[in-house]
């Protein structure tokens, strides 16, 4: 039986790595069989790639090689992480996909939505997410807790102004609208307990109703 491929997306400061660390507990709790990774990185080649991208001496990086160097990334860690385990039944549980490309790269940067589409579907060959969870926090209230945190480090995305984040929030709204069978958007301006098990449990409806 096949995997299913389930990604996790948000703007900066949306939480995804807190809430996938209680995803992470469910499924070793029910003995569920899964994976998880990250992009843009996973596998070696694809973490020299994100160095490239998020480094913050590279301002001056064009907002289409920035979109080419994530599909190339994305493209690597799929041949080597996400189809293998696919094909032999596990869960792939991914920080970011092709999401973030549409709304970061294809809106926030102006290079069109379609047009990054474009570039990903050369970089997927059709393997899109079974479903995604999309962590919709405000801008503002993300790199606010952005700023506060002291355990993360900024990159180069991080240095971007409030402009540009508002419309990366603008670019996933227009994704939501795109995919709306596929994504599932949550307010992550709730309590950490109460997004986690909102986030555990549309993963839970969504296996039972592939499996059982």
């Amino acid at each position: 039986m096949k995997g299913k491929f389930i990604t996790f997306e948000g703007p900066d400061g949306s939480g995804k790595g807190t809430i996938i660390k209680y995803v992470k507990k469910y499924l070793e709790k029910n003995k569920i069989d899964y994976i998880l990774t990250r992009e843009p990185g996973g596998i070696e080649i694809s973490e020299e790639i994100r160095e490239i991208i998020l480094n913050k001496n590279h301002l001056s990086m064009d907002e289409r090689t920035e979109a080419l160097l994530y599909a190339a990334a994305r493209r690597q860690h799929l041949v080597e992480i996400v189809k293998p385990a696919l094909n032999i039944g596990k869960i792939v549980i991914c920080d970011r996909f092709v999401d973030s490309s549409l709304a970061y790269q294809g809106y926030a940067r102006g290079i069109g939505i379609d047009e990054v589409l474009k570039i990903n579907e050369f970089a997927i060959a059709g393997l899109m997410p079974d479903l995604t969870i999309f962590l919709n926090v405000r801008p503002e209230v993300g790199l606010e807790r952005i700023n506060k945190s002291k355990v993360r480090q900024k990159d180069r995305l991080d240095l971007e102004s409030l402009d540009f984040h508002k419309r990366v929030y603008e670019g996933y709204q227009e994704v939501l609208k795109q995919y709306p069978d596929r994504i599932i958007s949550i307010d992550a301006e709730q309590s950490i307990k109460r997004v986690s098990e909102e986030s555990i449990n549309s993963i839970k409806t969504f296996l039972e109703n592939e499996y059982f």
